[in-house]
């Protein structure tokens, strides 16, 4: 078993395949790096050639026998979701694990994807939802668990269901948030349809709480060109050891969710500290937002009409 901080072991994944996007930097490579060290075949779909190339580098430096390779990856275009599915589909490689946890987050003026959707709610939510019904075969035959990463914003805000594009009165917080509470109600979801209608998957939550990452960093192709305040904010706390995370530590929900031998479907997982800012993993509370089941079933259908896919029912 592989060790790693605040006392959580990884079981042995040997001959196991798992799939983490958001890869290539911050808390996702860190996932990788860690499943990589307990044996797993880790495939790390990226959008950014050369950013996985680093951190392919990097898993290697760490763990020099890992099984670590990258497919091409953009999450803010379904042709680029439905090509990742193909190619892993032709690989016929069953996938034990799939933690949903790329994302975008609060660009100052509202921007879409290649299919038209606001930028957050299609790549953090409904890229996600797409890459899993194109890998479903793939995960029915692993008897994968998946992991969506969401966000303590998805304990604020609402889902705006009269104008899920946010084409009028655009708030770049209010969007997040929107995004992060479909994607949780979507893994809640599909564990309910995986046991109703026997698929033998296992889905759950996780969410890092707050460390200093990439996402509030400055990112020209968001239209901020400098670090946010609350990025240098939780950058120097967390150095600090003051109330946040790492980027190291802020993973762990993340792994305990998808392998722990006694983390369940449905359930959240995140930090155990005050305000579960930051501190070890555990289970927690399900946020209040996520707890209906008709907002996940209408959510999931939204879903899935804007996407123009159908979930099988058997």
């Amino acid at each position: 078993m592989a060790r790693i901080p605040n006392e959580l072991t990884i079981p042995d994944l040997s001959g196991r395949r798992a799939v983490v996007t958001g890869g290539s930097d911050g808390i996702g490579l860190g996932i990788a790096t860690r499943l990589a060290g307990a044996g797993a075949e880790v495939v790390l779909p990226v959008r950014n050639q050369a950013k996985g190339e680093r951190a392919i580098s990097t898993v290697l430096g760490r763990h020099p026998d890992a099984a670590v390779s990258l497919r091409e990856l953009d999450l803010s275009s379904l042709a680029s979701v439905a090509a990742l599915g193909e190619t892993l589909r032709q690989e016929r490689a069953p996938i034990s694990i799939l933690i949903n946890n790329a994302g975008v987050m609060t660009p100052p003026q509202r921007q879409t994807t290649a299919d038209g959707f606001e930028l957050q709610y299609g790549s953090n939510h409904l890229g996600h939802v797409a890459l899993v019904w194109h890998l479903l075969p793939l995960l029915q035959q692993g008897r994968a668990r998946v992991t969506s990463q969401i966000s303590i914003a998805a304990n604020q805000g609402a889902i705006n269901w009269d104008d899920l594009n946010w084409q009028h009165g655009y708030r770049g917080m209010g969007a997040y948030s929107q995004s992060k509470i479909a994607l949780g109600l979507f893994g809640l979801e599909l564990d309910r349809r995986s046991r109703s209608h026997g698929w033998g998957i296992s889905s759950n939550l996780s969410h890092p709480g707050v460390a200093a990452t990439s996402l509030l960093a400055a990112r020209p192709e968001l239209g901020r060109s400098g670090d946010t305040l609350g990025h240098r904010l939780i950058a120097g706390l967390s150095r600090r050891g003051v109330l946040f995370g790492t980027p190291d530590s802020a993973g762990l929900p993340a792994l305990l969710a998808a392998t722990g031998p006694d983390s369940r479907g449905g359930a959240l997982y995140g930090p155990q500290g005050l305000g579960h800012l930051g501190g070890p993993p555990g289970e927690q509370k399900l946020y209040s937002r996520l707890c209906s089941t008709e907002d996940a079933a209408r959510s999931w259908a939204a879903s899935e009409e804007l996407l123009d896919l159908e979930f099988p029912t058997a």
